[in-house]
């Protein structure tokens, strides 16, 4: 699973499956499934995504994952001094 932003458009693009879309349906206002050929999601497509989600901070529970990845990082606004539990000592 891969999660792109683009700045410029202020996109979120959460891959889910390697595969190629073949066709999209939009959910929500600004927000996209998009289908492989034989209709599983492949993906999710997030419009101006600033503004439906909170892109300070990503939390990862209890998923089996065995390669953890971070390849760009950008600098976040910060939107609230509260303290994380799971911040680094």
């Amino acid at each position: 699973m891969t999660f792109t932003y683009d700045q410029k458009s202020d996109m979120l693009y959460i891959e889910l499956i390697n595969k190629t879309s073949v066709e999209s349906e939009e959910v929500a206002p600004g927000v996209f499934l998009d289908f492989d050929e034989n209709n599983q999601i492949v993906g999710i497509e997030i419009e101006d995504a600033k503004e439906k989600i909170d892109m300070s901070r990503l939390e990862l529970s209890s998923l089996p994952i065995a390669d953890l990845i971070v390849s760009q990082r950008e600098p976040a606004t910060v939107v609230s001094d509260r303290k994380s539990e799971y911040r680094s000592k």
